[in-house]
């Protein structure tokens, strides 16, 4: 028998069986784009749309956008106008994407600020297939509420879990930025036949921090993500967008450190991008090196699922 069929990680496929051929897909390409974003909502959409197309000719087969690619950063300061970017999902950005998904024949990864209802409102991703159509949607499940981050005031926490799509590239799940912080969401996005977990985001230094902590910063932000991909045997993709935004009413904004990067499931960079820089940065997926991997280092199989109790809970006192 040749080939390789990867029941793992539920990559999409056409298999036909000949005698004792299979033919199976077991690799596709992924496209991440890095891009600034200006003031306009559409300018910021045509672009990406152009992005994506151009991903596509170069042969991505899953192209993602980074966190809220529609507008500048808003959450640097609590406005109620600002509630006026959201819309519904599905809705009209989501129809746009899906028309360039169909065409391009790739599978979109679009981070939206969706408008659920009035006065709710989430930060949120949804997973275009290449048909067009909505093959799931993430909405962010923590929320930060930092200096110039104040996410807590414009986002609902999301409340659909941690999840895992079949696409026709292949089974993918997105998390949303500040959700790259905890093991748990990468854990179960990969215990749902993940073989790709894409991370949106929109994270960069306060300009009068960058000088002090800006490496140590960095370095965290691109360790946490490896961790994932290692610890759960899993492709791991961190998609942020670059530029110094500078909010209407004044301050020292924040500067986007780029730095998208692309890992294997054992924390191996594959591709990485620039701090300061728009580009769309390729790599492969290949299930046969995660089915590899995951035979040599086999920690979901060792995972000791009856002594986790406790993990569901807030803090622990010291008690026996």
């Amino acid at each position: 028998m040749r080939g390789f069929v990867p029941f793992a990680c539920g990559c999409a496929s056409n298999i036909r069986v000949d005698f004792l051929i299979v033919t199976t897909q077991t690799k596709f390409g992924v496209g991440l784009v890095q891009m600034a974003v200006s003031p306009n909502p559409q300018e910021n959409l045509a672009r990406a749309i152009a992005k994506i197309e151009e991903a596509g000719r170069n042969g991505a087969q899953v192209v993602c956008l980074p966190e809220l690619f529609q507008s500048q950063y808003f959450c640097q300061r609590e406005d109620t106008a600002n509630f006026d970017l959201a819309e519904a999902v599905p809705g009209p950005t989501t129809e746009a994407l899906g028309r360039v998904a169909q065409k391009a024949r790739v599978v979109v990864v679009a981070p939206l600020f969706e408008r659920r209802a009035a006065g709710v409102y989430h930060n949120t991703a949804a997973i275009m297939d290449a048909d067009g159509k909505i093959a799931g949607v993430y909405r962010k499940m923590h929320i930060p509420d930092d200096p110039a981050y104040y996410e807590k005031f414009y986002f609902t926490p999301g409340d659909l879990g941690f999840r895992a799509f079949a696409t026709q590239a292949g089974k993918i799940a997105t998390l949303i930025c500040w959700d790259q912080w905890y093991p748990e969401g990468a854990r179960l996005a990969a215990l749902n036949g993940a073989c790709i977990l894409f991370y949106p985001t929109a994270i960069g230094w306060h300009p009068s921090e960058k000088e002090s902590n800006g490496a140590a910063q960095r370095d965290s932000w691109r360790t946490v993500q490896r961790g994932h991909a290692i610890a759960n045997g899993i492709y791991v993709a961190a998609v942020n967008r670059v530029g110094h935004e500078i909010p209407v009413a004044g301050g020292d904004g924040l500067e986007f450190w780029g730095g998208s990067f692309l890992c294997d499931p054992q924390g191996v960079v594959i591709a990485e991008a620039s701090t300061d820089r728009e580009e769309i940065l390729y790599g492969t997926v290949d299930l046969a090196h995660l089915e590899d991997v995951r035979r040599n280092w086999p920690f979901l199989r060792d995972r000791r699922i009856d002594a986790y109790h406790g993990i569901e809970q807030r803090f622990l006192d010291d008690k026996p």
